[in-house]
């Protein structure tokens, strides 16, 4: 991962994975602040709009499946 220099400081570059844990503490909902706003400043934000409609639809196939699971049964 490479590193750029932003007000002399070493600023990581955003990561696809860096957004996939974010966005799963979101959906967690527990996040420290702090946390969530050394992430929010390390992403893209193509990156967790894009994660997070995959989580949400991963969310909802997998509660679709689970109840149709259930009720077959």
């Amino acid at each position: 991962m490479s590193d750029k220099l932003v007000d002399g400081e070493a600023v990581a570059a955003p990561s696809v994975w860096r957004s996939v844990k974010m966005v799963a503490w979101s959906f967690l909902g527990i996040r420290s602040n702090r946390a969530y706003q050394e992430d929010l400043s390390k992403v893209n934000p193509m990156h967790v709009l894009v994660v997070a409609l995959v989580g949400v639809l991963l969310l909802v196939v997998g509660l679709i499946s689970l109840v149709n699971w259930v009720v077959a049964k």
